[in-house]
């Protein structure tokens, strides 16, 4: 490091000329020894320091030229003197970073966080104050990923010219581990349904996969979040978490607190929608409707949201390209008054251009079709706040920031996108055992593939008497509409011959879309291509023996679904319709119409107690004179109908199981209180039945008569090892050839 003296002459305004030359010479020859003119000569010095020669300098001057060299981060030490005229400065430079390295660091991502949290860059001057306050930043993006018990060391290397590598040295030390999540306080719900809320999850051995299971602090701030909106979902108005703590246990792991106060339960009551003047009412009287039906229920945070929804779409009229919406909730007893004002009193803007940052891997394209608003368009509040969730639900970007900017036009805005990707691979896994036999399953996910948005998923899946590979691309709003794009290319084999006279093994492609028509309305158009080979067992019947061979079967099929529940993961209510058909293309192979209906209710009763009604009806009818492919028949699944074995119900051909041609179910199920107290337990009680008949190809099967029934006590307990079901069923209803179950466990869980 070196260090000189530069000096500037102080003159009066009438200074002769001869004396500026001299000083000016002086300042050229000053003594330079250790600095290096081609870094920072002394005329930028001059120009850091806004002084010349002619100026009038005092004590308040002298402390701004210090303080402006100081700020240039060229210099460790200025020193300042002035006499005679002549100010000299003094001078100790700072070295210049050649290299910025990071040690003990591996993992790509995490090494290039690090360095752009590092303040100061390559070719930059050296600055001890700003690289011991980036300090901290680092331990906290170390934390933020797990390694709270991290160690950086900050370390310098010196080479030729004043330079040094700057070396950021980390101990990374093991990992935290989340042991147990608590929580405290009147949280109303067993700590199981809590935990299916949050995304942290508790160290267990079969997780060791799992990134959830390590500490992170923005993991936590997004489950309180999450535990929020759970509880208002849920009627809890005023629900707060009063903390949120990590405490540190005597096994070096960490516990994680929510002490929560969930409040009284509220429930809506008036709605009523306030109008300018100007706006036609017809509009909204759909929407005053849906309002006024939720009168008397539960207070729910995503009712809300759905009216809001309604509003975009009248928002989107360009009648009201400008309305933008206010929620007014009033609390009157344990009810809630909502009322939504639309406002249209503010001047016409409109986007001029959309700018989108941060978005280092993903294809900009894959963003711009999730937002609603275009270029050129009017600028809506609503519409907005609906462009940036629906990049948010992506599920590719960490977090998702907007900005409106102004521009030289009053009247036009440019809107600023930063995003912050996040790793998008997922892999997992599962096993299970129970009385039926053992299962295992093994996934890979990518969701942002080639940074296009793209998913790809491949599975394989074992069980007692199937193997299954599966490999699917969907592409989210293909060729820039709404649709998805959806393939799919699977095998597998399935081997039943020892009680259904059967065995086969398949393989084929699909090719589909889904999209909303309406709202909460989904439709599924798909084609699919398969071929399949059938072997039938030495004992089976003359009549199944003539179904064994080849055949390629080419089939259209779709799905109408109507979802109104008020959450995809376990439910509280609403219902759930779908309707299922699937027709041959090829009808000299396959002659195969199937259609199914289900629609599956849940309620709430008393005090947060859920019950569900579900019913589901299916049929396979041959479209000629061939009768439906055995491996197409139609079997009742244990979780359809429990106290049964699965598929060894309705029509036996000699002594196997061939399935109908027809199928109906009916399932009624309820939490029950039983010993509340106990957090990882929960109990069920539950009422099936079912009926399958038709046999197309003997008349003389047919088993239409059968009713099946069951009812039974269900019991999940979540132990350290996974979560293990029971369930206790007495059958009501059955016939001889039926094989039942009166006893089942299963153990299973997914990593």
């Amino acid at each position: 490091m070196g260090t000189n003296s530069m000096h500037v002459a102080k003159t009066g305004l009438n200074a002769q000329q001869r004396r500026m030359q001299v000083i000016a010479n002086n300042l050229a020859n000053v003594n330079t020894t250790g600095f290096k003119r081609e870094r920072v000569n002394f005329e930028t010095i001059k120009i850091f320091g806004k002084v010349k020669v002619g100026d009038d300098l005092d004590k308040k001057d002298l402390n701004r030229i210090l303080k402006d060299l100081y700020e240039t981060n060229f210099f460790e030490n200025v020193n300042l003197s002035f006499k005679d005229s002549i100010l000299t400065i003094d001078l100790k430079e700072n070295p210049i970073i050649q290299n910025l390295i990071i040690k003990g660091v591996e993992n790509k991502s995490l090494k290039e966080k690090l360095t752009e949290t590092i303040s100061l860059k390559e070719k930059n001057p050296y600055v001890e104050s700003v690289i011991k306050s980036n300090l901290n930043d680092l331990k906290n993006i170390l934390q933020e990923v797990g390694f709270y018990f991290s160690k950086v060391e900050i370390l310098q290397k010196e080479n030729i010219n004043n330079t040094i590598d700057l070396i950021i040295d980390v101990d990374l030390g093991k990992k935290a581990f989340v042991n147990k999540i608590i929580f405290l306080g009147d949280k109303k719900f067993k700590k199981r349904k809590l935990l299916n809320v949050i995304t942290s999850e508790e160290d267990k051995f079969w997780k060791f996969i799992s990134s959830k299971r390590l500490l992170n602090k923005q993991r936590i701030e997004l489950d309180k979040r999450l535990l929020l909106n759970f509880y208002k979902n849920q009627g809890y108005y005023n629900v707060s978490i009063l903390d949120e703590t990590v405490q540190y246990d005597d096994n070096q792991n960490f516990n994680i607190v929510f002490n929560i106060e969930s409040g009284p339960k509220f429930y809506f009551g008036k709605f009523n929608i306030d109008l300018p003047s100007d706006f036609d009412k017809k509009y909204f009287d759909k929407i005053e409707k849906k309002l006024n039906k939720f009168s008397g229920d539960k207070y729910s945070l995503k009712v809300v949201e759905k009216m809001l929804s309604e509003i975009e779409k009248i928002a989107s009229n360009k009648q009201y390209e400008f309305v933008n919406a206010n929620i007014g909730e009033i609390i009157s007893g344990n009810n809630i008054n909502v009322t939504i004002s639309l406002l249209n009193d503010e001047p016409n803007i409109f986007v001029s251009k959309i700018n989108i940052f941060g978005n280092n891997v993903t294809i900009e394209d894959v963003i711009r079709n999730e937002f609603i608003i275009d270029e050129g368009d009017p600028f809506n509040k609503i519409l907005f706040q609906k462009s940036i969730n629906n990049i948010k639900s992506t599920n590719i970007f960490k977090t998702v920031e907007a900005q409106l900017v102004d521009t030289d036009n009053e009247l036009e805005k440019t809107i600023d996108i930063t995003v912050e990707e996040k790793p998008t691979g997922q892999i997992s896994a599962g096993a299970g055992i129970g009385t039926s036999g053992a299962s295992t399953s093994f996934g890979i996910q990518e969701n942002n593939f080639l940074g296009k948005g793209i998913i790809l998923d491949s599975n394989l899946s074992l069980s007692e008497e199937t193997i299954k590979g599966l490999f699917s691309y969907t592409k989210p709003k293909f060729r820039n509409t709404d649709r998805d794009l959806i393939l799919t290319v699977e095998s597998q084999e399935t081997d039943r011959l020892e009680s259904f006279g059967y065995k086969t093994a398949e393989s084929g492609f699909l090719i589909g879309t889904r999209f909303e028509q309406l709202e909460d309305f989904y439709i599924k158009p798909q084609f699919s291509l398969y071929y399949e080979t059938l072997d039938t067992a030495s004992t089976a019947s003359d009549l199944l023996k003539k179904q064994e061979g080849d055949y390629l079967d080419a089939l259209f099929s779709y799905s109408l679904q109507l979802d109104r529940r008020d959450q995809s993961y376990q439910p509280t209510d609403g219902y759930l319709s779908t309707f299922y058909q699937s027709l041959p293309l090829n009808v000299e192979d396959n002659q195969t119409v199937v259609n199914s209906y289900e629609i599956k209710n849940y309620y709430e009763y008393f005090d947060d107690l859920i019950a569900s009604i579900s019913v589901f009806t299916k049929a396979a009818n041959s479209l000629g004179e061939d009768d439906v492919r055995i491996s197409d028949r139609l079997y009742l699944p244990s979780r359809k109908l429990r106290g049964f074995q699965s598929g060894k119900v309705g029509p036996i051909d000699g002594g196997d199981f061939v399935g109908g041609n027809y199928l109906a179910s009916f399932n009624a199920a309820s939490e029950i209180p039983v010993f509340e107290s106990l957090e990882s337990i929960d109990f069920s009680v539950f009422y099936d039945a079912a009926c399958v008949w038709g046999v197309d190809y003997n008349s003389q099967l047919n088993d239409s008569s059968a009713l099946r029934s069951a009812v039974g006590l269900g019991i999940d307990w979540y132990t350290p090892i996974g979560p293990l079901s029971f369930s206790f069923t007495q059958p009501l209803s059955k016939k001889t050839t039926d094989k039942t179950e009166t006893f089942r466990f299963n153990l299973g869980t997914t990593f």
